[in-house]
């Protein structure tokens, strides 16, 4: 059984080899299985593809793939799926908390019937507390969208079956999630809790800001936050009647009541907030379907290490 595994590699020179290799060493200690290893430089300038483009030559199971800019790290890891024979398809991440030890976890539960399987942290290691409350912001929030069961949480460790990653690929846009595009596809998911290990050099690669603009990709697969700002508006609408309804009763009532100014403002800056949000949020759907429409590039590659098969 051939299991591929996916890797972005973003500033991961001194890392990259490390997890190649003790992912091999697994491997030679299982009887029936093979691995290779599909490396994707997600725009990186340390040297990173200089060594995945080293093991590729020293290693006949690893291929590299180099873009001519940063995607991101979804948008490299559907690269590298498009270049995936497996039976299965792991995607792991370059730094070593998707520790080698615990892919077997993952590779026997997949067996166990189901189409997409992810890995879950039993927080043996911890971020800070900022990262975790980030983190279950996003799981809850992004399920919501996407619609996926809460008693299913996606991660960046996973494994698919070579059917959901022929699926997957048939995907053109440039906005991409995965989780959201494995729940298109299928809803038969399992979960197998691994180990979470510290990060083996460095820091993460994601600020706030591109935090938030993954976050929002959940959209793509959404229509919840376009129906939000309906209710938004309705409700605002309903306010806005009400109020007015009030204040032509109590004008009636006392004809010498003064209507104050700052009730007004604060009206009217409510209203014009709800349309404001309500505006923000069809303008990011139009935004995305704007880029779309012109063809942006989910990855360019400068250069691989391997010929393409016919």
């Amino acid at each position: 059984m051939l299991i591929s595994f996916v890797i972005p590699c973003y500033y991961s020179k001194n890392v990259i080899r490390r997890e190649v290799e003790d992912v091999m060493k697994e491997f030679d200690l299982r009887e029936g299985y093979e691995c290779e290893f599909i490396l994707v430089n997600d725009g990186s300038t340390d040297g990173t593809y200089d060594v995945i483009r080293a093991m590729s030559e020293e290693y006949p199971n690893v291929k590299g793939i180099n873009f001519i800019r940063g995607f991101g790290q979804h948008n490299a890891q559907i690269c590298g799926m498009r270049y995936a024979k497996g039976d299965y398809v792991m995607g792991i991440d370059d730094d070593m908390q998707n520790h080698p030890s615990q892919v077997f976890k993952l590779i026997e539960k997949i067996q166990e019937g189901y189409d997409i399987t992810y890995g879950i942290y039993n927080n043996k290691y911890k971020n800070g507390y900022i990262k975790q409350l980030t983190s279950r912001f996003n799981n809850y929030t992004s399920g919501k969208l996407i619609g996926m069961p809460k008693e299913i949480t996606a991660s960046s460790f996973w494994i698919i079956t070579q059917q959901v990653n022929q699926e997957a690929i048939k995907y053109t846009s440039y906005n991409i999630i995965l989780d959201g595009l494995f729940y298109q596809i299928s809803h038969n998911i399992g979960q197998v809790e691994v180990e979470h290990f510290a990060r083996a050099e460095g820091k993460s690669g994601y600020t706030f800001s591109k935090l938030v603009k993954m976050w929002l990709r959940y959209w793509n697969y959404s229509v919840i936050p376009l129906r939000t700002a309906f209710l938004i508006g309705m409700f605002s609408s309903v306010f806005g009647l009400a109020f007015t309804i009030w204040a032509v009763i109590k004008k009636m009532v006392d004809p010498m009541l003064p209507m104050g100014w700052a009730s007004t403002i604060c009206l009217m800056t409510l209203l014009f907030g709800a349309v404001l949000m309500v505006l923000g949020i069809v303008g990011e759907y139009l935004g995305k379907a704007i880029l779309i429409l012109n063809d942006t590039p989910q990855f360019i590659i400068r250069e691989k290490t391997f010929e393409e098969e016919d």
